[in-house]
């Protein structure tokens, strides 16, 4: 008697301890307010030139990081199965801004990617980040084992990212190609579909975008600046060549928080692109390491999320998980990599760092969905076991009805 009050006490005290992946909410809090102040150092100098208050751009930035929060605790209340079934609408919903985007939108640094709405400007392309997500993972759900044995069913997807690729290139907008491109190639390579039709792919997709960059002479400089910036550091390489400057400004423990020099008018989009950059500069190796490491246990957590919802039995969280892993991870890399000096100069913000609502936003929607997923995996483990009758197998994990809130 004695031991069966103590072993439901502790089955009890183990799921009040275990009622969320507290890893992911550490990184993703983490990141966020690292995001803000570091929003608020990089932004003052030119936030006071702009507009006469040194701490705007920071007071907006914090106003999109409550309401990304804010955003993010009613999109955990929402079932799976609310995903699942707007998962083809979502995808519309994408279609349209991205064509409302190109007629109406608002032309920054001469590409398309705002629609404006008073107060508030949605970036189109993170929108379709979010709904690309959403309508793959039930598209694999639904056609699992025709993916793995035809062609016909591995390329439609491939079909609807080229035709929302097309009209981000008419933005144009190439990072956020790269990303969806590589988001839904990972999410099919993780399905199960054979490994020879990616390099098939592979090898086309490599060749039209060595066609893209030769095309204009723009990207073209864009390539050879980023192969070698100091050859015109005033030019083609300026941004390169201010954030590998910072970098090298940094040292091991940084300047100290707000004596970075790159963000006095030197360092271009320093509070939204190159943030990463002025973080160096200020923080030092150890605090850039310190960020990478907090992406990384993200990244982490939301594949290990992913894989036990997949061996739970739900596929479509999996495949969530899985492509909301690949995007930030993916987005995360580039941003930093871009910085750095790794890879050619692509407009995008790192995920939950850099100042931008909508980018902010969507994010925290894609955390809440982890979150999700982890309590309903969590719920489904917790159920007890049916009891075995003669002649009656066990349902398996697939055939579970999934908990709701």
């Amino acid at each position: 008697m004695l031991k069966a009050m103590l072993k439901t006490s502790q089955e009890r005290l183990t799921t009040r301890h275990q009622a969320f992946d507290g890893w992911l909410l550490l990184a993703t809090l983490s990141l966020m307010l690292i995001g803000w102040v570091m929003v608020t150092s990089a932004s003052t100098e030119i936030a006071a030139s702009l507009t006469g208050n040194p701490y705007y751009f920071s007071i907006r930035h914090g106003i999109f990081v409550l309401a990304s929060i804010g955003v993010g605790l009613f999109a955990v209340r929402l079932p799976l199965d609310w995903w699942r079934q707007k998962g083809p609408m979502m995808l519309i919903v994408a279609l349209l801004l991205l064509f409302v985007v190109l007629v109406v939108g608002r032309e920054i640094n001469g590409s398309r990617r705002w629609i404006p709405l008073g107060i508030i400007n949605i970036q189109a392309s993170e929108v379709a980040k979010l709904c690309l997500i959403v309508y793959i993972a039930g598209y694999l759900e639904r056609y699992l084992p025709e993916v793995r044995r035809s062609w016909g069913a591995f390329m439609r997807p491939l079909a609807v990212m080229a035709l929302i690729g097309f009209l981000l290139i008419l933005e144009p907008d190439y990072g956020a190609v790269v990303v969806l491109t590589g988001c839904v190639m990972g999410m099919l390579l993780l399905s199960g579909a054979p490994l020879w039709r990616f390099l098939l792919i592979l090898v086309v997709v490599g060749s039209g975008a060595v066609m893209l960059a030769v095309a204009e002479p723009y990207r073209l400089q864009r390539i050879t600046s980023f192969a070698n910036p100091w050859a015109d550091q005033y030019n083609t390489g300026y941004q390169l060549t201010q954030a590998l400057i910072a970098f090298g400004r940094g040292h091991w423990f940084g300047l100290g928080l707000g004596n970075s020099v790159q963000k006095l008018f030197y360092l271009p989009e320093a509070h939204t692109d190159f943030v990463f950059a002025v973080l160096a500069e200020e923080l030092g190796l150890f605090g850039a390491v310190g960020v990478i490491l907090l992406f990384a246990l993200l990244v982490f957590r939301a594949f290990r999320i992913g894989r036990k919802a997949e061996l739970a039995g739900i596929p479509f969280a999996a495949y969530l998980c899985y492509g909301i892993a690949l995007v930030i991870g993916a987005q995360a890399f580039i941003n930093i990599s871009v910085s750095s000096g790794m890879l050619p100069t692509k407009g995008l913000t790192l995920p939950l760092l850099s100042y931008g609502g909508s980018s902010l936003i969507i994010s925290g929607i894609m955390m809440a969905i982890l979150f999700r997923v982890d309590v309903e995996v969590r719920r489904l483990q917790r159920r007890p076991e049916p009891a075995k009758e003669t002649g009656d197998s066990a349902k398996s994990p697939s055939e579970a009805v999934e908990p709701t809130l």
